[in-house]
């Protein structure tokens, strides 16, 4: 799935206030941590993340390889911190804006 800029935006403002819910600390990425994921998008489907991970490469590296496990989309990132946007497979909650 592919957002516009104006989605994007939407879903980084919807992000502001939230806090992180899940933690990705010096175990790096486990499975418990992705199927605890995947049930915590699909409940909530915009989340933020708490990576306590090395430096910034190891940080960025472990952004990318948790966002392509569980298809979610990288809305916005702020220094340890990843907000994360998947849609839920049934009765989606959040409603974007119409690209255009």
């Amino acid at each position: 799935m592919k957002l516009t800029e104006r989605q994007k935006k939407f879903l980084r403002r919807a992000a502001h206030d939230l806090k992180p819910v899940i933690t990705v600390g010096d175990k790096g990425i486990t499975d418990a941590l992705i199927a605890e994921l995947e049930t915590t998008l699909e409940h909530h489907e915009l989340i933020k993340v708490r990576f306590r991970v090395g430096d910034r490469d190891a940080r960025d590296a472990a952004i990318e390889k948790l966002v392509s496990t569980v298809k979610a989309i990288l809305v916005s990132r702020v220094g340890n911190i990843a907000a994360l946007y998947r849609p839920a497979q049934e009765n989606p909650k959040i409603v974007l804006p119409k690209p255009g």
